[in-house]
């Protein structure tokens, strides 16, 4: 749904408090129609809403692309309302695209917080977070959020894991889980050690590039040397001076922070300038089949961070599905091959009913006591934010994967899990291969 669909409820149609008040005082009206006011009072007590804010559009819409999609089979499951402590709620949604832009961004939270006036706000952007939930927080709005690394979610914010936000929840792994998974790849093979990097410069991307928790630091204290093309800016097409910097330092390794449309640049580039890495890891680069497809047959091998794929152990508190059972339903009703945001695009609604459904909904801070005291199972496993140490944060499971050709499969590729080191739960499916072996 977009965001000229505004808000859609089970009771849709119907004339609601907001649109009467619209059309007249609201004295007047409801005399006029032999409603009393306080039958409007209590059909409000009686619904729920929540807001959305995704990237449904613009250059981070890969991540959002099953939203919409479970979007639906949301809708359809709360059609009837939402039975809590034996009352029975009916449910408004109001789904908002934020067009992968900041400054759209800014407005969709006004949006949801001011006007709207929401019960609860699920965020599935990087750059949607801090606006939304900073005034969602100053308004005592109980928000949650999810996609992008933790330490990039409440830094910028001037947040700290002993603290957190008053109502501001995220779950989510962090930068420095993504380094140990990277790491623990290219240890697994012989290279030179040298690390060519570059990250987008924007909360995630500057996540990754902390010196302290992010890439930089990992790589050296792991024994590797990076040589860093800094940050760019994400309207960047052009990579010709970062291919040049690394192939005149001689590094084996490609990390960091970029996204699909980049890579395709870069790698192109590449290759016209004879530049032939070992190994390709990217964050983010390479979460969708759609970025490794697009790279035609310079796609096998590679590498990256995995969110969630159908071989994770994990099942649906909502519909009892298995990773792949969820997976397997995408591919048959969109034609699709599964993508990772659809693991934490479900469990956003799994988080979001469980803390309903364990609260006084309509009652900020009984909602706010319900999501931090959750510790739940989830389809991209647990999630956490009883007694975590880091405050308003539930850290979930990431391992590392490599992108291979399909052998009789009804896709190109195929991500396989090629390291389990922080979540050995996760079944290794093969070893990472270096890029050389693979041509």
């Amino acid at each position: 749904m977009t965001e000229n669909s505004k808000t859609t409820s089970p009771t849709a149609g119907r004339l609601n408090r907001r649109t009467l008040l619209k059309a007249a005082g609201a004295t007047g009206l409801a005399s006029a129609m032999n409603v009393p006011l306080v039958n409007i009072a209590r059909a409000a007590s009686n619904t729920i809403k929540i807001g959305w804010v995704g990237c449904l559009s613009g250059v981070r819409a890969p991540f959002a692309e099953p939203d919409t999609w479970i979007h639906e089979r949301i809708k359809t499951r709360l059609k009837d309302g939402l039975k809590i402590g034996g009352k029975t709620y009916q449910v408004e949604f109001v789904f908002k695209d934020n067009q992968s832009d900041p400054n759209r961004s800014s407005v969709v939270a006004s949006e949801l917080v001011l006007r709207e006036k929401c019960d609860l706000i699920l965020i599935e952007d990087g750059d949607a977070q801090a606006p939304v939930q900073e005034l969602a927080d100053a308004r005592g709005i109980p928000s949650i959020s999810t996609m992008v690394p933790w330490q990039g979610w409440m830094f910028p914010r001037k947040g700290t894991p002993d603290k957190g936000f008053p109502y501001s929840f995220h779950f989510f792994w962090g930068a420095d889980d993504v380094v140990k998974n990277f790491l623990g790849m290219w240890q697994s093979v012989d290279t030179n050690k040298k690390v060519g990097t570059l990250y987008i410069d924007n909360p995630a991307g500057q996540a990754f590039s902390d010196p302290k928790v992010g890439l930089p630091g990992g790589i050296t204290k792991a024994g590797y040397q990076e040589f860093s093309a800094g940050k760019f800016q994400i309207a960047t097409d052009d990579f010709t001076n970062q291919v040049s910097a690394f192939k005149n330092d001689g590094v084996d390794i490609v990390s960091g922070f970029t996204y699909g449309n980049h890579w395709v640049t870069l790698w192109n580039q590449a290759a016209q300038a004879g530049f032939k890495p070992q190994i390709c890891t990217v964050a983010a680069a390479f979460l969708f089949p759609s970025a490794v497809n697009a790279l035609g047959d310079r796609g096998d091998g590679m590498s990256s961070e995995v969110w969630w794929t159908p071989a994770y152990p994990f099942k649906s508190s909502l519909t009892g599905q298995s990773a792949a059972e969820l997976a397997a339903e995408w591919e048959k009703t969109t034609g699709k091959q599964w993508t990772q945001p659809i693991g934490y695009a479900h469990a956003l609604w799994e988080v979001a009913l469980a803390a309903l459904q364990n609260s006084d909904p309509k009652d900020k801070n009984s909602l706010r006591n319900a999501i931090a005291g959750l510790d739940m199972e989830t389809v991209v496993g647990q999630v956490k934010f009883k007694d975590s140490p880091i405050k308003s944060v539930a850290v979930t499971s990431l391992s590392g994967g490599q992108w291979r050709k399909s052998k009789g499969g009804k896709s190109k590729y195929e991500l396989l899990i090629v390291h389990n080191g922080t979540a050995p739960f996760i079944p290794k499916q093969a070893d990472l291969q270096l890029l050389s072996k693979l041509s």
